[in-house]
């Protein structure tokens, strides 16, 4: 980890906060990687220690860098729902070099907008704070509810499909869509009013 952590940023939206990890969100975040429901598009379930893997991961990069792949939480209760964020892709893509935006929530948490109003807040970070140029999404073909929250985020897409390299040419969830948005269309998208709430960005 860097010895010399950049401050980390906790960004706040009407109803969420996007924060740094906890231990108490390992247990909650295992749980939702072992649902078959919230990981029907990705390849596999994970294992305990595979969740607590990748949530060390989430956890050291935002201490190393300020930003990422941030806890989910709900204010009004508190509850760790899943993780939404950035994250800069490490297998060659289409979009490479880029940054990608990315979420998995808890299932009983779908259908309430979350996705689409913490996409929004890590969007105006990246385009305001990070000073990105383009923000990047992708999924495979076949997962509409994903593609839907991209389109509302009012990202569009690039038309350049491709096969994710982590998977074999010839397996189902290998085909994924490339969405993508520019700082310029941001902008004149006025992001303010689709959040309908004032947002604030904290360091700690």
């Amino acid at each position: 980890m860097n010895s010399n952590p950049a401050p980390t940023s906790v960004l706040e939206s009407g109803r969420l906060l996007l924060r740094q990890w906890r231990d108490d969100d390992y247990g909650v975040f295992a749980e939702i990687n072992a649902d078959p429901r919230v990981m029907a598009y990705f390849p596999n379930l994970l294992s305990r220690a595979e969740s607590d893997e990748l949530a060390d991961r989430c956890r050291d990069l935002i201490a190393a860098r300020g930003w990422g792949f941030w806890a989910l939480e709900v204010k009004s209760s508190g509850e760790f729902i899943g993780i939404l964020g950035l994250n800069k892709p490490q297998h060659r893509l289409p979009c490479s070099p880029c940054t990608e935006i990315g979420w998995r929530l808890a299932f009983e948490h779908w259908g309430k907008g979350y996705a689409t109003e913490a996409g929004m807040r890590a969007l105006r970070f990246a385009f305001d704070r990070l000073l990105l140029d383009r923000v990047a999404a992708f999924t495979t073909v076949t997962n509409m509810r994903s593609i839907a929250v991209m389109q509302r985020l009012g990202m569009s897409d690039s038309h350049r499909n491709f096969n994710h390299p982590a998977l074999e040419p010839d397996h189902p969830l290998s085909e994924h869509v490339l969405y993508s948005i520019t700082r310029s269309d941001w902008n004149l998208k006025d992001p303010q009013n689709h959040e309908g709430a004032t947002s604030r960005t904290l360091h700690l």
